[in-house]
């Protein structure tokens, strides 16, 4: 199981929480710190069955800067634009084998437990 984890955001070190309170030690993976490559978002976004518009942060200041409700992005444009300003991906999204969810609300994870 990886939880890709922002540990200043509350819910996700709730989802965090949860998970280790089932008796598992997640891998661990600071996104903001260890970006996934474009290839590894779009497979989690494929896991989750959301697009890459569905868990961009709009409240985020880039998101406004960059205009992208404005913009009619491709897949591979709104990829490319996660990965380079990581703070637009939504937290925690927990990953276990083919399956993925995002921790909002951080009960959601326990569909993987």
């Amino acid at each position: 199981m990886k939880i890709y984890h922002n540990p200043r955001c509350r819910k996700s070190r709730e989802t965090l929480q949860l998970i280790q309170n089932a008796g598992i030690e997640p891998e661990i993976i600071e996104y903001l710190k260890e970006t996934p490559s474009v290839d590894d978002l779009d497979a989690i976004l494929k896991k989750l069955k959301l697009e890459p518009q569905d868990v961009m942060r709009k409240g985020e200041a880039v998101y406004k800067e960059l205009k992208l409700k404005e913009k009619d992005l491709t897949r591979q444009q709104a990829l490319k634009i996660m990965i380079e300003n990581p703070k637009l991906i939504e937290r925690p999204i927990v990953v276990k084998g083919r399956k993925a969810i995002l921790g909002r609300p951080p009960e959601n994870v326990n569909e993987l437990l």
